[in-house]
């Protein structure tokens, strides 16, 4: 298996997500950052940012927490929603 090279230098995981990002919002509860994180640096190869931020509900009209997860490839972004086995928790 062959390192990768964003992990060698320190710039796969950002910490903020850039605006040509491909942006996921997932709900926000105990540890999914952790879980989320740990599940991207396993099955993944390219650059992301995880970034916890506030969004408005469109069905209650009540102010949220969210998960905003960035992915440099919108490949992987696909990926991550039909095979991250943690969002079929939410």
């Amino acid at each position: 298996m062959r390192p990768n090279p964003h992990n060698l230098l320190g710039t796969r995981k950002l910490p903020v997500i850039p605006e040509y990002f491909e942006k996921v919002n997932i709900e926000y509860k105990y540890n999914t950052i952790n879980a989320v994180d740990k599940w991207i640096n396993s099955k993944l190869k390219g650059r992301y940012a995880i970034c916890k931020s506030v969004n408005i509900s469109t069905t209650t009209n009540k102010i949220e927490t969210v998960v905003q997860i960035g992915f440099e490839n919108e490949k992987e972004a696909s990926y991550f929603l039909l095979a991250c086995p943690l969002l079929k928790y939410n």
